[in-house]
């Protein structure tokens, strides 16, 4: 209870507090559905995670999320933070703005681009890998290629393999080497239907 002092002060008085109704009446305390305060901070810091990540997306795929205005700009402002303190500022005000926004959608484009990502670094790494076997090896593995990759001409990519060896006997620039991958993968993305 609540009252004033003789002096002007406002004092607060206790009492005990009596139970008057049977404890069956209280509820279990499982059903408390309150998050911790280290869960909510572990929330809020994924959050400012995937808003880290949305800066490195460009304009058009961010175009295809349904973000407010504030979070546009706010992402189209954070590569002007270049210094430490400020980036990790403005990434906490980014955080802040994703409270409000569609995490699912975000998510899902953030998964579909990673993986995209993914897909064309493995075919990239392969198409490195046939070019270095087609470099080192012998007919074998030209033919091998060329079963895989029916529309290769086979007489100009023995001689932009022919190039590459000898470049690499000399240990020059890879020049030929480069072209020989151009050819490779301008092959694959013709087969793949890209080109």
């Amino acid at each position: 209870m609540l009252r004033w002092s003789s002096a002007g002060w406002l004092l607060l008085s206790w009492r005990p507090f009596h139970w008057t109704g049977p404890m069956s009446d209280i509820s279990d305390f499982d059903e408390f559905d309150e998050k911790s305060k280290s869960q909510v901070k572990r929330e809020l810091h994924a959050l400012q995670q995937l808003g880290e990540r949305l800066t490195t997306l460009k304009p058009e795929l961010l175009d295809r999320l349904p973000l407010t205005d504030a979070l546009r700009k706010a992402l189209a402002d954070a590569p002007k933070h270049t210094a430490h303190i400020a980036r990790k500022r403005h990434l906490q005000y980014i955080g802040k703005l994703m409270r409000s926004q569609d995490t699912e959608a975000i998510l899902a484009l953030v998964d579909q681009v990673d993986a995209s990502t993914r897909q064309y670094n493995e075919r990239f790494h392969a198409l490195e890998r046939w070019r270095d076997r087609l470099i080192v090896g012998d007919d074998e593995t030209l033919e091998a290629f060329v079963a895989e990759y029916p529309e290769a001409d086979r007489q100009h990519l023995r001689s932009l393999i022919r190039h590459a060896q000898h470049e690499a006997a000399r240990n020059k620039p890879p020049a030929a080497a480069r072209k020989v991958f151009k050819y490779i993968r301008d092959l694959d993305e013709t087969k793949r239907g890209l080109k």
